[in-house]
């Protein structure tokens, strides 16, 4: 669980995502409650639920991309889902539970990452070992002892031979890596597709798992290079030394109190004025909803797993639909609600040239593999700003993702000559960009198809 102070996680926040500082900060302390509560006694912890954000914007605005940064800044179980996916329970496609499954499964999978990494200093030395007994294997006893009486003499122990210490350093320094040995290795469980009806994912699963089991513990004798060896044999060494009943025990844990669950597209199943029918992905899926998002418990192949303290953060355009079309119980479950604004020309300007990884700094470095350095102006970044937010407002708003098609546009023919343009210098200034794009964003018919 992350210990960052609101204002860190939103400092995080602001080297990826311009503006939303309404959305940024409702995260922020949402995230932080899960570690305030950590804090507090135990009788009160139980009661202290959290508080669970609807977050209502266009497309294109940032509000997935938060999700993304928030997965990584959590150190805890996440997962983001699209509400489409689902359908009501008894109906083909996937029930709303299999999100507490997905989830359980990615706690699992941090969990024995983290012992794994915990056991990483004791399963070097004993693969090094194993290694070692490849490349010196033990000579065979002769049956015969000393006097020929049938007792065998006892063997000096491998760490006592000089020759073993030498090649211990050798395969420290990496001389040996290219050499190839022959070695036991556990051999991998044979994959089994299970055929199974629509819906029913889950049971798949299950049955791989168990078969899986079952064909578990077999070894086989591997040609491999020393560096390769010596890789698996680690990897396999960690997994025998973790427990995997802790590791089960504690994902269960950091589930029920750390898990975050981001559902996108949210308004895609609120109920639209004039439908009829079952609606079964739409409404049902609402219902279905409830009981998660209140509390429930939940059967996964780990064990039963309650919901009572998992955030829930939903997201969505709402362009067709409204908040207040969702059934009025998911909406008393969703307390805060943050509203996303649309993008500013400045805040286009922002997005090409201040946060970390920004679409310049990318075909700079795209093109300069091909020895073609790109010059951006403050002029020509200000017109690629103009231009996006200006096909924006004529046609559909996409937000920031107008400007990935605009960049394509601008710099197609750069990038189609490239090869023969090594060692030239391209600015990429006010005038480029209108002498490339003016007319397309100009006339809305083309920038329609082409913007």
């Amino acid at each position: 669980m992350t210990q960052f102070t609101p204002q860190e996680i939103v400092h995080e926040l602001d080297k990826h995502i311009v503006g939303q500082q309404e959305a940024k900060k409702a995260v922020a302390i949402a995230l932080r409650n899960r570690w305030r509560r950590a804090q507090v006694a135990e009788p009160l912890r139980h009661e202290i639920t959290p508080k669970n954000i609807l977050m209502i914007g266009p497309t294109g605005v940032g509000k997935t991309e938060i999700a993304r940064r928030l997965a990584r800044l959590a150190n805890a179980p996440f997962i983001k889902v699209e509400a489409t996916k689902f359908t009501e329970v008894g109906y083909v496609g996937k029930d709303v539970d299999s999100i507490i499954r997905d989830l359980m499964e990615i706690a699992v999978k941090q969990v024995r990452e983290r012992e794994m990494q915990k056991m990483q200093m004791r399963a070097e030395e004993a693969a090094e070992e194993r290694i070692l007994d490849a490349l010196l294997p033990p000579p065979r006893p002769s049956g015969l002892g000393q006097g020929g009486f049938g007792f065998e003499a006892p063997a000096p122990k491998p760490e006592d031979s000089g020759t073993r210490q030498k090649f211990r350093k050798m395969l420290r320094e990496g001389q040996l890596d290219e050499k190839e040995i022959e070695i036991e290795l556990a051999q991998p469980a044979a994959s089994m597709q299970f055929f199974t009806p629509p819906g029913m994912e889950d049971l798949s699963q299950q049955l791989q798992g168990m078969f899986q089991g079952l064909a578990g513990g077999r070894t086989r004798s591997r040609k491999l290079k020393v560096k390769e060896a010596l890789k698996l044999a680690t990897e396999e060494e960690a997994a025998a030394l973790v427990n995997e009943e802790e590791i089960k025990l504690a994902a269960i844990e950091a589930v029920e109190q750390n898990g975050i669950v981001f559902l996108d597209e949210v308004d895609k199943i609120a109920a639209r004025e004039g439908t009829s029918g079952a609606d079964v992905s739409r409404q049902g899926v609402q219902r279905d909803l409830l009981p998660l998002v209140e509390g429930t418990t939940v059967s996964t192949k780990y064990g039963m797993v309650r919901s009572d303290h998992i955030l829930f953060i939903a997201s969505g355009a709402f362009h067709l639909s409204r908040p207040s079309d969702l059934i009025p119980e998911l909406q008393g479950r969703l307390p805060i609600r943050v509203e996303l604004g649309p993008l500013s020309v400045e805040d286009f300007e922002r997005i090409l040239t201040s946060t970390d990884a920004c679409l310049t700094h990318q075909y700079q470095a795209l093109l300069a593999t091909e020895g073609v350095a790109l010059d951006f102006t403050a002029d020509g970044i200000r017109r690629i700003a103009e231009i996006a937010h200006q096909v924006n407002e004529k046609t559909e708003n996409i937000g920031a993702r107008r400007l990935h098609t605009i960049m394509e546009r601008l710099l197609e023919e750069v990038s189609f000559e490239a090869a023969r343009r090594e060692g030239q210098t391209v600015k990429i200034d006010a005038d480029y960009v209108n002498a490339r794009l003016n007319t397309l964003a100009a006339d809305e018919d083309l920038s329609r198809y082409v913007l």
